[in-house]
């Protein structure tokens, strides 16, 4: 901000007689035809009488080397004779000289002392300069606001470099209330005489008046005056507002929503590296809005700002390598990516870096390592990451295994809505696991997920119903919650809504459909289910009776450790012929190996 103002305007000679006007502008003349020699001779005589224009010039002369050697002494000089006699100019020039120890010690409280008497004069240079010396502080206790005052006298005179600064005092609240628009007005000024920083500056007021009508700060919130200010300074090319008007036509806010001409102003703000529009961008590319969707230009576009350090950019990326979108899948690349958002506190990535480190997916697996990112991201508030931190504590998986902290982590989560967590806090409370065994809660907390559409929950409740626990028994309702997870392929509740047909309990019974409800189950391996469609064949319920296909499917429940199943398909076998029996044990391995897909 220190930039200081020269004056060099040469005195005329004031109310002289008819000779000595005539030999002073005989000086004039010599001096603008560039004879200093012939101005010099006229001038001396003058100033040696006195004259304080004469002696003025003189020390000009002296100042800036022409017709005698240069020589800020002789200069100093001259300037204080003249401004020792009220001269202005001679009073600002020899302030000029105190403030940067030209002819003279350096001297602030020298210079203060004599741009101020030039300044009550009108002198805008010094006015100008007297400014920049109480913001600074140099020479007289730093003054904001006497900053502002002087600045003003300066700026009103039409000095662009006081409007400059006037406008940068309102803009930073300095000896003035903060007022963006009344810096816009003087950064106004300023630009049209030319002033580049000046030009700069005013994009950048208007800039932050536009975040300010944006973000009702001083004034009242006003999204469609927020977008005008905004497209002012975008049309100068601020790079800033070019990315936030990009984000108003984006959300729509005091601009009709436009993804094409929010995808236009991101552009232009890209190129010129701002890292914000670059990662809007690329948010535009991935999800196709205003442009058609392309993964590869997404991760062009968030790989540029991730490598300035954009932590949402960085996270963004990984995504795209663990997905595999618009890069080859790569998750040691992946894991990189998250790793660097993940050091910047994002939450996102140090959950998904957990969950990196929990499955071996481009590091090696480390239970470990996962807590401890999955609890950075939990302290942050991230429900998915308390919720695995809790499995976390439930598992003893890289700590000790710890009910009551598992059940602390799962509440945290389960109170933002997160439906695993809601069905686990349910688990917890139903078997006593880190809290008193309380039905009554886990109900309420199973239905809480199950109404979210959780399969698990949703089983679970039904089993509540069904056995009356927490709840008053209700085969039918237990039966309603089974079919919504039975629906969404949950096997335990395909299971058990099996079971619900085969025994009548809430629905007609219907050996077929607790036939067909148990092959689903059976085919997810679930033993129960495939020791239940083992009895439905050998007693011939809601399926054709065949000992064959009942001691297969036995066969298979005991590979799978349930204890009766064996002597069941003993006692199929007792009534099978060898043969029968031989091709049931072959057929049970191809059924397993096929993941129950060639059971038949």
């Amino acid at each position: 901000m220190l930039k200081w103002v020269h004056c060099a305007v040469l005195a005329w000679m004031l109310s002289p007689a008819i000779g000595a006007a005539q030999n002073f502008d005989s000086g004039l003349e010599a001096y603008h035809a560039g004879d200093y020699a012939k101005a010099l001779q006229e001038w001396r005589p003058f100033a040696e009488q006195g004259n304080s224009g004469a002696q003025y010039n003189l020390g000009l002369m002296y100042a800036n080397g022409r017709g005698v050697a240069q020589d800020y002494a002789e200069a100093a000089r001259l300037y204080r004779l003249a401004a020792e006699q009220g001269h202005a100019d001679a009073a600002y020039n020899l302030g000029l000289m105190y403030s940067k120890g030209q002819g003279v010690p350096q001297d602030y409280a020298e210079a203060v002392r004599w741009y101020h008497l030039a300044a009550v004069q009108g002198n805008s240079g010094a006015q100008y300069n007297l400014g920049l010396m109480y913001a600074n502080g140099q020479g007289v206790p730093q003054d904001y606001a006497e900053a502002v005052r002087w600045y003003s006298l300066a700026a009103e005179q039409g000095i662009a470099r006081a409007q400059f600064n006037l406008g940068l005092m309102h803009a930073n609240g300095q000896g003035v209330p903060q007022d963006y628009a009344e810096a816009v007005r003087w950064y106004s000024l300023a630009a049209q005489q030319g002033y580049a920083r000046a030009q700069y500056n005013l994009a950048r007021a208007q800039f932050n008046l536009g975040l300010m009508y944006a973000n009702g700060r001083g004034v009242a919130q006003d999204y469609a005056e927020a977008g005008r200010w905004y497209r002012l300074a975008a049309e100068q090319g601020y790079a800033g507002a070019q990315n936030n008007l990009g984000l108003m036509y984006a959300n729509g806010q005091g601009v009709p929503q436009d993804y094409a001409e929010a995808v236009r102003w991101y552009h232009l703000a890209a190129e010129q590296e701002n890292s914000g529009a670059q990662y809007n961008l690329g948010l535009m590319y991935a999800n196709g809005q205003g442009v058609p969707q392309d993964y590869a230009e997404a991760a062009r576009w968030y790989r540029l700002t991730a490598e300035q350090g954009h932590a949402g950019a960085q996270y963004n990326l990984g995504l795209m390598y663990a997905k595999g979108q618009g890069v080859a899948q790569d998750y040691a690349e992946a894991a990189r990516w998250y790793s660097l958002a993940a050091e910047q506190e994002n939450s996102g990535a140090q959950y998904n870096l957990g969950l990196m480190y929990a499955y071996g997916r481009g590091v090696p697996q480390d239970y470990a390592r996962a807590g401890r990112w999955y609890l950075r991201a939990a302290r942050q508030g991230l429900a998915g990451a308390q919720y695995n931190l809790g499995l976390t504590y439930a598992k003893g998986q890289g700590v000790a295994q710890d009910y009551a902290e598992a059940g602390r982590w799962y509440r945290l989560a389960a109170e933002q809505g997160h439906a695993g967590a809601q069905n686990s806090l349910g688990l917890m409370y139903a078997n006593g696991q880190g809290v008193a065994q309380d039905y009554a809660e886990a109900g309420r907390w199973y239905r809480l997920a199950a109404e979210q559409g959780d399969a698990g929950a949703q089983n679970n409740l039904g089993l509540m119903y069904a056995n009356g626990q927490g709840v008053l028994q209700h085969y039918a309702e237990a039966v309603q919650w089974y079919r919504l997870a039975a629906e969404q392929e949950n096997s335990g509740a395909q299971y058990n809504l099996g079971l619900m047909y085969a025994n009548g309990q809430g629905v007609p019974q219907d050996y077929a459909e607790a036939a067909r409800w148990y092959r689903l189950a059976a085919e997810q391996g679930i033993a129960r289910a495939q020791l239940s469609l083992g009895l439905m064949y050998a007693n011939g319920q809601g399926v054709s009776q065949d000992y064959e296909t009942a001691h297969m499917w036995c066969n298979i429940a005991a590979a799978n450790g349930l204890d009766n199943a064996a002597e069941n398909r003993e006692k199929f076998a007792s009534r099978m012929t060898p043969d029968n029996i031989s091709e049931a044990q072959r057929r049970a391995p191809i059924c397993i190996n096929s993941g129950y897909k060639e059971c038949d």
